[in-house]
C-alpha cells in the first residue's frame, strides 16, 4: 500500500513539471509578425470574350435564277475579285440586247429630230412657217432626249444586273458553308455562303465599371493595353492582342462596357464564332498587401490579429479588394507599421500576451516574388 502511494506521488510530480515545462514553452514561443507590404502591383483579371473575324459578311445573291456553277469549296481561301457562283444570265442577256436596241432606236428619232429643227429654224427665219410649228419642233427634240436618256438607263441597268449573275468575293478570305448546290434555284436576297478574313480577329469581351476606371489610370505605362488569350481548351494563345477601343457607353442593365482587343492570326487557328478568355493586366500603385496565411474568417468577413506595443493580441478586420497567389490587396485600413501575427494564428485569441519576432518587408517581397 504504501508503495503503491509512493509511486502515485513521484507521478503527480513528474506530471506537474511536464505541465510546468510545457506552460513555460508556451510563454517562451515568439510570434512571427509582419507588417502590411506597400508596393506596386498587377492583378491579372479573367473575362469570357467573344472572337470574331475582322471581315466577316454573307454573300447573298443579286438576282433570281439558277446556279450553274459553284466554282470554290468550303473552307477553301480566295482572293479578293475571285469569281465564285454563276447564276443563270441568258434573260439578262435578252434585256441587255433588248435594252440597245431600244437606245439605237432612240438615237436614231433624236437625230432625225435635231435635222428636223434645224429646218424648221431655217423655215422659221424665212417667215414659211410660224412660231408655234418651231416650238413644237422644238419640244419633240427634248422628249427625245428625255428618251435616249432613259433607253441609257435601261442599258446601264441591264449591264449591271449582267454582273450580278457573276458573284465574285469582296476581299480576301475564307470560304464558310455553302447551302446551295449546282442547279439550285435562288430569289434576290439569297444567302449563297460567307466569307471570313481571318488574317486579324477581334475579342470582344465586358468589363466592369471599375475594372474599366483601373484600367484607364493605369494606361500610362502602356503595357496595359496588351492583353493574352487563353482558348476554349485552357491553352494561352501564342500572339499577344492589344485593346484597340471600347464602347463609348456602358450597358444600363449590366452596368458593363466592351473592349475590343485586336490578335494577329498568322496560323489561322482562331476562327469566327469561337470563344475563349481574356486575360487583362491592371497596374495598382501603392497597393496594400497582406499574406493569405495571415487571415481568417469569421461569417465571410476576413480578420487578422494585431500585436500591439504591450504584445497584445487584438482582432481587427480588413477589406480585401483582390486576390493574388498568396496574398490579399487590401483596402488602406490598416497602418502600415502595424504588426500582423504571421503565423501561428490558430493559436492565439483576442487579448493573449505574446511575444513577437518581426519579418521584415525583405523577406515578405521574396514571399510575394516566389508565389509568382
Amino acid at each position: 500500500m504504501k508503495n503503491n502511494t509512493f509511486i502515485l506521488s513521484v507521478c503527480a510530480i513528474v506530471m506537474l513539471a511536464s505541465c510546468s515545462t510545457t506552460s513555460e514553452n508556451e510563454q517562451q514561443e515568439k510570434y512571427k509578425v509582419i507588417s502590411p507590404l506597400i508596393t506596386d502591383t498587377i492583378i491579372t483579371n479573367e473575362y469570357v470574350a467573344e472572337i470574331n473575324a475582322k471581315q466577316n459578311v454573307e454573300i447573298r445573291s443579286r438576282l433570281s435564277g439558277f446556279i450553274e456553277n459553284i466554282l470554290v469549296d468550303e473552307g477553301q481561301y480566295v482572293r479578293q475579285g475571285q469569281t465564285l457562283f454563276n447564276i443563270s444570265s441568258k434573260e439578262y442577256q435578252q434585256e441587255l440586247q433588248k435594252s440597245k436596241a431600244v437606245l439605237k432606236k432612240a438615237l436614231a428619232d433624236l437625230k432625225a429630230a435635231e435635222i428636223e429643227l434645224d429646218n424648221s429654224r431655217k423655215l422659221l427665219e424665212k417667215k414659211i412657217i410660224g412660231r408655234p410649228e418651231f416650238d413644237l419642233a422644238t419640244a419633240k427634240l427634248e422628249t427625245l432626249k428625255a428618251q435616249v436618256e432613259e433607253a441609257e438607263s435601261d442599258k446601264a441597268k441591264a449591264e449591271l444586273n449582267l454582273t450580278f449573275a457573276e458573284i465574285k468575293a469582296p476581299f480576301e478570305g475564307v470560304i464558310n458553308r455553302i447551302p446551295k448546290k449546282d442547279g439550285s434555284l435562288v430569289e434576290e436576297g439569297t444567302l449563297l455562303t460567307t466569307i471570313s478574313n481571318n488574317k486579324e480577329m477581334f475579342a470582344y469581351f465586358n468589363v466592369s465599371e471599375s475594372d474599366y476606371l483601373d484600367h484607364v489610370s493605369s494606361k500610362g505605362d502602356g503595357k496595359s493595353k496588351f492583353v493574352s488569350l487563353i482558348l476554349a481548351n485552357g491553352i494561352l494563345y501564342d500572339q499577344a492582342g492589344i485593346i484597340e477601343t471600347t464602347e463609348s457607353e456602358f450597358d444600363r442593365s449590366t452596368g458593363n462596357i466592351a473592349f475590343r482587343a485586336k490578335f494577329s492570326n498568322p496560323n489561322n487557328l482562331l476562327k469566327h464564332g469561337a470563344s475563349g478568355k481574356v486575360l487583362l493586366n491592371t497596374k495598382l500603385k501603392n497597393a496594400m498587401l497582406i499574406p493569405q496565411k495571415s487571415t481568417f474568417e469569421i461569417q465571410g468577413n476576413v480578420y487578422v490579429f494585431l500585436v500591439n506595443a504591450n504584445n497584445t493580441v487584438i482582432q481587427q478586420r480588413v477589406f480585401p479588394i483582390e486576390r493574388l497567389p498568396h496574398f490579399y490587396v487590401i483596402e488602406h485600413s490598416l497602418d502600415k507599421s502595424a504588426k500582423i501575427i504571421y503565423e501561428g494564428i490558430q493559436k492565439v485569441k483576442d487579448g493573449d500576451k505574446v511575444t513577437t519576432q518581426t519579418v521584415s518587408s525583405f523577406d515578405l517581397l521574396n514571399i510575394k516574388q516566389e508565389s509568382k
